[in-house]
């Protein structure tokens, strides 16, 4: 994992007294520029940390291919104004890129960049088939487990974090100044790794947008957890992937928002439980 998330940056600290010096260090944000083919295809505010990963993640999340070894080359250029990510595809995902790029170039009457209407805009997630089950106890724990992982956001309070839980143990954890980056360097990560997904989970420590479920599915966890809420899109398109997702996650409990049959409760009333942590 890249150590290149924060900045040493002491200013004063006032908390009603006289001021001291600050200990805190300062999330670092830079333009990174994702360039295909030798062409900008985006440029996104990021941590400059695990870039390889973001882009073989992003990739994978945006369907700009199937696998990461769909990726000819792969390779992160710093430059005086941020970072540049510069990946080679093979000829038909290049001219499947090319084409929505092209796409991008013209007016977008529902404001989203390359797309053209609702049906892409909310397009079918993919489907999360797997039939695992987890133990509600367990995810209270990895979720305990994941704070003193979040190295960076210690340092900074300004950091997001996804980490990959395989029902055992977390694997790894990406951080980022944004969520979905995260994700995507998580999604990156598990690749280059060659990690089976399907018995495990993303742990995430924002709020559940529907990218962030599209994203899950697209990784093969059956299982999102997350320490905020869900929105309402989000969770319809968890119900239509078959992904089990949850949030609000705190030391006592947490809300299950779809697919709550994945949850094994060990108890003599297990429906009654079931609602009860589902309200």
């Amino acid at each position: 994992m890249d150590d290149r998330c924060s900045l040493d940056k002491p200013e004063l600290v006032w908390r009603g007294r006289e001021p001291v010096a600050s200990s805190r260090s300062v999330a670092e944000e830079r333009p990174v520029a994702l360039t295909f083919n030798g062409s900008t295809y985006a440029v996104m505010m990021a941590s400059p940390a695990d870039l390889l990963d973001f882009g073989i993640g992003f990739c994978l999340n945006e369907g700009l291919v199937e696998t990461a070894r769909d990726i000819l080359s792969i390779e992160t250029v710093d430059l005086a104004l941020g970072c540049e990510v510069r990946i080679w595809l093979a000829e038909a995902h290049a001219e499947r890129l090319a084409k929505r790029r092209r796409a991008m170039a013209g007016p977008v009457g529902c404001g989203l960049c390359g797309i053209e209407s609702l049906e892409q805009a909310c397009p079918p997630p993919a489907r999360v088939a797997a039939p695992a089950k987890f133990r509600p106890g367990d995810i209270l724990r990895a979720m305990g487990a994941l704070r003193p992982l979040q190295r960076h956001h210690q340092a900074t309070g300004a950091m997001h974090a996804a980490a990959f839980w395989d029902g055992n143990a977390i694997r790894m954890v990406r951080e980022d100044v944004g969520r979905h980056n995260a994700l995507d360097k998580l999604a990156g990560a598990i690749a280059r790794a060659g990690l089976t997904t399907s018995r495990g989970a993303v742990l995430m420590t924002s709020r559940v947008s529907v990218e962030l479920v599209q994203k899950a599915a697209r990784i093969g966890v059956p299982l999102l957890v997350a320490v905020s809420a869900p929105t309402s899109l989000a969770i319809e398109t968890a119900e239509r992937a078959g992904l089990t997702l949850i949030g609000i996650a705190r030391d006592d409990g947490y809300e299950i928002f779809s697919h709550a049959g994945r949850l094994k409760f060990e108890t003599t009333e297990p429906k009654a439980e079931l609602e009860r942590l589902a309200r």
